[in-house]
């Protein structure tokens, strides 16, 4: 029979327990916003941790995202070459956007950034997977989706681009292709990774993991 683990050691799941992430939230003390942002506000909150105590965590108030893995009929994944600052690099990533508009559907929201940044439509959507971004300093969940049965917007109702946007390259990079790119590390922008590999390994599985373009999303701020 193993010891019981001491203190400050991690403890180990009950036999049989399911491996699946919960919402578990701890007591906040209090709460301020350091800094309100255009895009996510800073947040400073003190949390109860029980036995742990109390503790301050800084952390980035999000509304949350959607990004696209746009899939053509020759399973070719769209890649946009967009500058990010932070990074100081252009990184190849799919079609993303915010969830800045309040209560919008998500599915709704990921038609518009495609028509937006690619000039295209779905006929068929998709939920391939959800993710929280960087969860040790940001609660922003994001979710892809899987978008097939392609057709151009027409020219009259195409958005016109700005900023970081206005001269963005298309490329249409087949799927295996793009996984490798991402296992050598030649790709870096977090929705394209999880896209790219989560396509992959549901086409693998005769896309049975696909789930609803409405299935729920408990994890999205205010879901």
């Amino acid at each position: 029979m193993s010891a019981e683990p001491g203190a400050g050691e991690p403890r180990p799941a009950p036999e049989g327990a399911p491996v699946v992430d919960v919402l578990a939230p701890r007591p906040v003390v209090e709460t301020a916003v350091v800094h309100a942002g255009r895009v996510f506000d800073l947040r400073s909150d003190v949390v109860d941790l029980g036995d742990g105590g109390t503790v301050t965590r800084e952390y980035l108030d999000h509304p949350g995202a959607v990004a696209i893995v746009a899939l053509d009929d020759d399973e070719r994944v769209l890649l946009l070459r967009q500058y990010r600052h932070p990074v100081r690099r252009e990184l190849w990533e799919v079609p993303a956007g915010l969830l800045d508009v309040v209560g919008e559907d998500g599915q709704v929201a990921a038609a518009r950034e495609l028509a937006e940044e690619a000039d295209l439509r779905a006929a068929r959507w998709d939920v391939l997977v959800d993710y929280f971004t960087t969860p040790g300093g940001s609660n922003e969940a994001l979710r892809v989706f899987l978008a097939r049965d392609l057709s151009p917007v027409p020219e009259a109702d195409r958005f016109e681009r700005e900023a970081e946007e206005l001269d963005m390259e298309l490329r249409w990079v087949p799927l295996d292709e793009a996984v490798g790119k991402v296992l050598r590390g030649e790709l870096h922008n977090p929705s394209a990774v999880v896209g790219i590999l989560a396509a992959a390994a549901s086409r693998a599985d005769g896309w049975a993991s696909l789930r609803p373009a409405d299935a729920p999303w408990p994890e999205r701020r205010g879901g």
